[in-house]
């Protein structure tokens, strides 16, 4: 017996999620997935303490970047939130006046749960890469780990693997160095 042939999810299907609920679509599904738990929010949040002084604000640091929380990414038929992203303003002088974001970042950050890791690194980092995002780290609260990965000619290279407090002086964010540490709920 044939399979039913699945419908793609649309935009409007996002609308129709609790506000508790995460949605993206992506490769034409409707992937779903709860407000993190507090570990996870902790280490994002932590994340983009650090970097956006320096980076966001230029406060100690070069500034240059917009940095946001959970933007809301249209790359292609995709639908990405990433944690935090980061545009360089050179090529994202002002911020758009959508609700959502159709150039890809030049820096994705993903906050790893068990939950969600299959779906960061299987699903999601390839579709970052395509679309041309420079970097991205992808952080395991439960590991006390970041992976630090750029993008070349379409595929990630892992430079490196950080872990518990070591000093993160990384690319794309290199000019300024933060104690890892600091994004560990203890």
């Amino acid at each position: 017996m044939a399979q039913p042939q699945l419908k793609p999810a649309t935009y409007a299907d996002l609308f129709d999620l609790p506000e508790n609920v995460i949605g993206e679509i992506i490769n034409g599904r409707l992937i779903t997935q709860p407000r993190p738990a507090p570990k996870h929010a902790m280490a994002y949040s932590c994340l983009g303490i650090e970097i956006g002084g320096p980076f966001h604000r230029g406060k100690n640091g070069p500034g240059g970047w917009w940095i946001l929380d959970e933007p809301e990414l249209h790359l292609g038929y995709d639908i990405l939130v990433p944690d935090i992203a980061g545009w360089r303003r050179e090529r994202m002088p002002t911020l758009p006046e959508t609700a959502f974001f159709e150039l890809p970042p030049d820096w994705v950050c993903e906050i790893l749960s068990p939950s969600t890791a299959r779906v960061d690194r299987v699903e999601k980092l390839p579709i970052y890469a395509a679309n041309g995002v420079k970097h991205a780290w992808l952080v395991d609260p439960d590991l006390r780990t970041l992976e630090i990965f750029e993008n070349q000619n379409g595929k990630w290279l892992l430079l490196t693997v950080l872990e518990n407090n070591a000093a993160v002086a990384q690319p794309p964010f290199d000019a300024v160095s933060f104690d890892l540490g600091a994004l560990w709920a203890d």
